[in-house]
């Protein structure tokens, strides 16, 4: 492969083509994962899972702990928004939005790839089939650019300008699970659910659930995660 690039490694499905693109566009994927106190923590085996498979270069797991703030139903102690309940609402941000969660989790990566003197960084936010979360938004991704530019020794002096790569962004969930397919994705590997069970099958009823069961049913193929409630 080519050039390095740090790719933020959920455990997910979004992450996990994301991953799997940086790759087919000939980098040499740096992969982070961060257990930074969420319910579903489950996500973070998957990480594991997956970056053995698509072959990284190296996989980091940072700890966090955004438990101490809150203000999140993945973060704190409220209940994560079931059925009809977890439907996005249109006009407003729902509870699982964790405060300010990619804003760190790029932060995070960004030191990294000044580290290993690195420009590229991907993450694998979608702004069509989504929660309506402020931090998956073009916007976002874009000011963050502008932001590691300026605010990073390596783009001050003009050695690296940073680039924010998020190759989902303008996808629909059944586009984003075609093209993972296309690049030899195994979706068995991810988690997605926010409130799995214990046993590790997913609750089917959560948004992140029915976001992935909706993708997948019109892209014409089965979801191979074990659920609880589909």
């Amino acid at each position: 492969m080519g050039r390095r690039a740090v790719v933020l490694l959920s455990g997910g499905l979004d992450s996990a083509t994301t991953l799997a693109i940086a790759a087919e566009r000939g980098y040499s994927p740096y992969a982070l994962t961060l257990r930074y106190g969420q319910r579903h923590e489950i996500e973070v085996e998957a990480a594991c899972r997956v970056a053995e498979a698509l072959g990284v270069a190296e996989h980091v797991i940072m700890e966090i702990d955004l438990r101490r703030f809150g203000g999140s139903a993945l973060t704190g102690d409220m209940d994560v928004p079931k059925g009809s309940s977890a439907a996005a609402d249109p006009e407003g941000i729902p509870v699982t939005y964790v405060p300010a969660r990619n804003t760190i989790f790029l932060s995070i990566a960004l030191a990294w790839a000044e580290v290993l003197a690195v420009a590229d960084i991907f993450i694998g936010v979608n702004a069509v089939d989504y929660s309506g979360y402020p931090d998956c938004r073009p916007e976002f991704i874009d000011a963050f650019e502008r932001l590691a530019r300026v605010g990073t020794r390596a783009g001050v002096e003009g050695s690296r300008p940073f680039r924010i790569h998020a190759p989902l962004i303008d996808l629909a969930k059944a586009e984003i699970i075609r093209r993972g397919l296309e690049l030899g994705v195994d979706y068995g590997l991810t988690r997605s659910c926010y409130d799995p069970e214990p046993s590790g099958a997913a609750c089917g009823r959560c948004e992140s659930c029915q976001l992935r069961l909706t993708g997948f049913a019109a892209a014409g193929v089965r979801d191979p995660l074990p659920y609880h409630i589909a």
